[in-house]
């Protein structure tokens, strides 16, 4: 399999990679041959006794949210452990290589989800396919199947700190420091032949490449971030907000009274961009023109149903719920609508932003007591391990009450973890001169309708960037010298890191890595970005995404869209967070 892309590597390989065939190369002798030395990966030591590698042939992948399908191709599966300088910790690392044949002088970062910094190997087809060595970390956990959240703490109020400053950037950058470097000698690359190196994953996956950009701004040429998990410190305390919600309400939502105000809010604000297709793609017009309370009194009807979450690598919940026949009621519209409003303190400053409306109100699920025949609450552990493990460093999965817990205690928590993890995890320095003087390019895409991270943090982190940069420049001229570089796509109707359920005929943008090595490595604008309908009525419809701050308009009874801009719809994403003394990027 040869990439289509592999005219746009202005260097070849040499003899060697040439010459060889997969068979030749992907031994462990050649592996140990091309391992480099000490001094070119910051000190750190290879362990070449570690080393495995072994042929694939002929594997295929029926494709990922963030690349297509692929029939057949070739690698080089290498396995290694290495160590930094005065630690016996070893750090794990896989690697696949591209088939010489295949090589285009890449090198591919992937990352991982929640607390996991690797999402096993179900992302490096996204970089093989485009000839790409591409490679996931441990982090030092023990095994590429434990999470950092499994070994953050020594013992109770004790944070081991190699474990956070691995997982906060550090692993991830030695990850492209040897891959980088073996991938050099692997295919016997020259000093002066390029290898490019970009950085593609979502969610936590996401939050890793701003790590890596904010930090080693010069290592990189590109990334394609999907909706990063940034600012932790709010982010996690934020998945509890509906909880703390429901529990100050004293009212616990029928799980089928929420998915009917999201299915009536969906229906309402569907041809608000001009298209009648079952896709919110303008939550900000949804924002302005339509108001939860018009759903109390609708009615709604849910079969019983057993659903399986999968909260991490080390567990799931189950949670089976009964037949549900009703109507929406007062409380449940105006708790759906103080979850949208976001956390504000008790004296009505805002601490954080919650979901856009079309959202499924995930955080929010309650659960149901057969014995006494009502729904109750039910922590989120997305928040409640955060506040317990992260925040009062105890051993523990979840909180066991929200007693107590107010909305001023929720920001109070927020800052708590803000300036705790401000130099590991907050991830949002917002001036990127380096990486933009040395020649980098971003293409960052979040699903508007994201019930995990907020959309609106992608675009708060987005005009942080935009107004620290461009200081002295009017808005249009700020917004048009950040796109150059650094550009922003909402996806319509989209959940987190993936299509909706309840939005089937919103698009993803599936091939957005091919745009971004376009753009790098052959000066392609993408002045939109190509996205495809993957399921639904309208399954296999291609569509293309606007470029922040214009926003997508249908015309024509729905038949062209439009990019524009109106102020009213910019200012629904922008939020003052005075909550806080300090400026919140």
């Amino acid at each position: 399999m040869r990439s289509a892309l592999g005219v746009l590597a202005g260097a070849t390989t040499v003899a060697l990679a040439q010459a060889a065939s997969l068979a030749d190369v992907c031994t462990t002798s050649h592996a140990k041959s091309s391992l480099p030395i000490s001094d070119d990966i910051e000190g750190l030591e290879i362990d070449a006794s570690s080393i495995t590698a072994s042929a694939v042939y002929n594997a295929s992948t029926t494709g990922d949210y963030f690349y297509p399908a692929a029939a057949s191709f070739d690698y080089c599966n290498v396995t290694l452990s290495y160590t930094r300088p005065g630690l016996d910790t070893p750090y794990l690392l896989e690697i696949w290589f591209p088939a010489p044949d295949d090589f285009q002088n890449r090198w591919l970062s992937t990352g991982g989800g929640g607390y996991a910094i690797n999402a096993g190997t179900s992302s490096l087809p996204g970089g093989v396919m485009y000839g790409a060595a591409a490679g996931i970390t441990d982090g030092g956990f023990g095994s590429f199947d434990t999470s950092a959240d499994a070994v953050f703490l020594l013992a109770n109020g004790t944070i081991n700190y190699q474990t956070l400053y691995a997982f906060g950037y550090l692993a991830h950058h030695e990850l492209s420091v040897i891959g980088k470097a073996f991938s050099r000698n692997f295919y016997g690359l020259t000093d002066t032949e390029k290898l490019y190196a970009y950085y593609q994953g979502c969610s936590e996956g996401g939050r890793e490449p701003w790590s890596q950009i904010q930090r080693y701004a010069d290592e990189w040429d590109g990334a394609v971030i999907g909706a990063p998990a940034i600012r932790y410190g709010q982010q996690q305390v934020n998945h509890l907000y509906p909880n703390v919600v429901e529990h100050t309400m004293g009212y616990y939502p029928p799980t089928c009274e929420l998915e009917k105000i999201v299915n009536l809010t969906i229906a309402a604000c569907d041809a608000l961009d001009g298209r009648i297709d079952g896709v919110v793609a303008r939550t900000d017009l949804c924002k302005l023109h339509y108001n939860v309370t018009s759903a109390v009194g609708a009615p709604y009807s849910c079969p019983a149903e057993t659903t399986t979450t999968v909260l991490k690598k080390r567990g799931s919940m189950t949670n089976t719920t009964p037949a549900q026949n009703g109507t929406v009621s007062a409380l449940g519209a105006a708790a759906a609508a103080k979850m949208l409003d976001g956390l504000k303190t008790l004296d009505g400053r805002r601490a954080y932003i919650w979901y856009q409306p079309s959202a499924t109100f995930d955080d929010a699920a309650t659960k149901y007591n057969y014995d006494t025949d009502t729904w109750e609450l039910d922590i989120t552990s997305l928040g409640g391990e955060w506040v317990a493990r992260f925040l009062e460093l105890r051993d523990a999965d979840n909180l066991s009450t929200l007693e107590n817990v107010t909305y001023d205690t929720m920001a109070e928590w927020m800052e708590l973890g803000w300036k705790r993890y401000e130099d590991s995890l907050q991830t949002t320095w917002p001036d990127l001169s380096p990486f933009q003087s040395a020649g980098g390019k971003i293409i960052h895409v979040h699903g508007e309708s994201d019930p995990s991270i907020p959309t609106g943090s992608s675009v708060h982190y987005h005009e942080s960037v935009r107004q620290i940069m461009y200081p002295n420049m009017t808005f249009q001229e700020s917004s048009d010298a950040l796109n150059e570089w650094n550009r922003l796509y909402l996806i319509p109707g989209a959940a987190h890191c993936a299509t909706s359920t309840t939005q089937p005929n919103g698009p993803f943008p599936q091939t957005t890595l091919k745009t971004l090595i376009e753009w790098v490595e052959g000066s392609v604008f993408p002045t939109r970005l190509n996205a495809t309908v993957l399921s639904g009525e309208l399954e296999g419809e291609e569509q293309q995404l606007c470029a922040w701050p214009l926003r997508p308009l249908w015309k024509n009874n729905g038949t062209v869209m439009d990019c524009v801009f109106d102020e009213a719809s910019y200012q629904t994403w922008v939020y003052d967070f005075d909550a806080y003394k300090l400026p919140l990027y």
